[in-house]
């Protein structure tokens, strides 16, 4: 499904944050992208989403090059992966329910079957009984549920998270991972950029060290 074929990335000033990245990941296996702070886990994640493009080689999704996607095609790309960010980016102006609204919103879907939708995809992470909660009203490992149930609520076929644990306290990280867990049970491909693996025992590991792939293996 997703394939890494000589990849590199080069940010200015000169700083290579990947170099001669090769690996593939098949549709439907749990991934953890490990590694030091600063090894390149955060940039395969936007590679893969088109976020980023990259310096040289190729990232091919499904058979398609998205590093060569034309500006207007990326959003298409990105209906079929759910992202999970460190930072969340969770409107706080906006309740639980209108924060996983969003993407359907934005993607047109009817509003009777956006509604289920977001009530499935907040029942799934626990937090139906807080849609009406704004963000700043939840714990942190509330809003990084709802930061889950508003990447799943399209119902992607893959989906990426970037330390989706951080700053959690034990019991909480565990819970999100095991919603992560759940994820992949029914079919979801799911890559995860974390530097604590102990919270994903099972999952196949690709190891970086500043920028290059030094190990890959299964736990």
């Amino acid at each position: 499904m997703i394939r890494f074929d000589r990849v590199s990335k080069r940010y200015p000033p000169g700083i290579d944050a990947l170099s001669n990245i090769s690996f593939e990941i098949d549709a439907g296996a749990r991934v953890v992208i490990e590694g030091h702070s600063g090894a390149g886990k955060s940039t395969i994640l936007k590679l893969i989403a088109a976020i980023e493009r990259p310096t040289g080689g190729a990232v091919l999704l499904s058979g398609q090059n998205v590093g060569a996607l034309k500006r207007q095609a990326i959003p298409y790309l990105r209906r079929n992966i759910g992202l999970v960010f460190q930072d969340q980016k969770l409107l706080f102006d906006r309740n639980a329910f209108e924060n996983v609204m969003l993407p359907l919103s934005i993607a047109g879907f009817p509003p009777r079957e956006a509604a289920q939708r977001v009530r499935a995809a907040l029942d799934k992470v626990g937090l139906l009984a807080r849609e009406k909660a704004l963000p700043i009203a939840l714990s942190g490992g509330e809003q990084q549920r709802l930061a889950i149930a508003r990447a799943v609520v399209g119902r992607p076929n893959l989906l990426l998270a970037d330390e989706p644990t951080a700053h959690l306290d034990d019991e909480t990280a565990a819970d999100v991972a095991r919603i992560f867990t759940e994820f992949h049970q029914v079919g979801v491909t799911v890559v995860i950029a974390t530097y604590d693996t102990r919270l994903f025992p099972d999952a196949r590991r690709i190891r970086l060290d500043h920028g290059r792939h030094v190990e890959r293996s299964a736990a």
